[in-house]
Parts: C-alpha cells; structure tokens; sequence
C-alpha cells in the first residue's frame, strides 16, 4: 500500500470521527492525544487501524510515538505493513 494511501485512509476516518466532515482543520503535524482524542477514543483509533489496513497493534505500540498525529499514524501503519 502506498504512503498516500494510508495517509488518505487515516485522514478520512480521523475527519470523519473527530472533526465531524471539516478536514481544513485537520494538520498532518498537529498533536491528537489529549487534545482530539481522548483514551476512549485511542481504542476506537486501534480497532480502525486494525480492521482497515490488516495489522495487529499491541500495547507497547500505544504510544505517543506511534499516535500523536497524522504523520505518526502514517509512518506506524507503514512501519506494521512492512513488518507482515
């Protein structure tokens, strides 16, 4: 899968879920935890992440890392595909 895929997959479940359609305010370096989504909302970040593109996230992968923005997000889910 292509990086601009991912991204695009992960932009539009995040505008989707968090911004309610209004992905102008969505910023690919913005900070996510805390501030958009909360612990409720990591679980439901994981099991989209794991449905939509196929990798299993554990909880040592729970991090800020992994999932403080769209570019984290992005360069977690490549790093997982390549792993398979």
């Amino acid at each position: 899968m292509e990086t601009i895929d991912i991204s695009r997959g992960i932009r539009s479940f995040l505008v989707d879920e968090y911004f309610f359609g209004r992905a102008e305010e969505l910023q690919d370096d913005m900070p996510l935890l805390g501030t958009v989504i909360d612990s409720s909302g990591i679980l439901v970040l994981v099991t989209h992440l794991e449905e939509h593109f196929g990798i299993s996230v554990g909880d040592e992968d729970v991090v800020p890392e992994n999932l403080e923005s769209v570019k984290h997000i992005v360069a977690f889910v490549e790093r997982k595909l390549r792993s398979r």
